[in-house]
């Protein structure tokens, strides 16, 4: 199928491509949206708009919705992220027992803020609601893996483990 919309821009092999398509052909109806958006978001990395938009067009689903829930969830991103993904607990429980030192640390030592990546690519630095953890506060979340407890102290080891 020729689509209107192109992916020129970016650096998906054809491969990707192919597999793009057949993701998207096996959305069959609207509830199977988000599994859908899940199987792109690892394939490629994240959800460009051009791809958000050639959704929409072979689906019918519209834009707006699937913009609304790519947009909404913090599993889904827009931009490509690095190697590695970085989470600092911003809720309470993890705010009042560190976590907005251990955020300022990263910040610092990266030279990033919220929503950015390295320049070398090797980690994307994100600040999160809650985990669920509280128990463990401050809780700092890489690649899926929970670490609790974190001091400012243990950030360098924890982090030296993701090259």
């Amino acid at each position: 199928m020729e689509l209107s919309i192109t992916l020129d821009s970016y650096n998906f092999s054809e491969e990707q491509i192919r597999e793009l398509d057949k993701i998207i052909d096996s959305c069959t109806t609207r509830s199977k949206l988000i599994p859908i958006l899940e199987e792109v978001q690892q394939l490629l990395g994240f959800i460009p708009v051009a791809v958000q938009e050639m959704i929409s067009e072979r689906t019918g689903i519209p834009e707006n919705d699937i913009y609304g829930v790519v947009s909404f969830y913090s599993y889904f991103t827009m931009e490509p992220r690095a190697r590695h993904r970085i989470q600092v607990c911003a809720g309470t429980a993890c705010y009042v027992k560190g976590g907005k030192e251990i955020g300022e640390f990263i910040e610092k030592k990266f030279h990033i803020k919220p929503g950015e990546s390295t320049e070398d690519g090797r980690f994307t630095y994100e600040q999160a609601r809650c985990f669920g953890t509280c128990g463990l506060a401050p809780v700092m979340v890489v690649d899926g893996k929970v670490y609790g407890k974190v001091k400012i102290q243990d950030i360098d080891k924890i982090l030296e483990q993701y090259k």
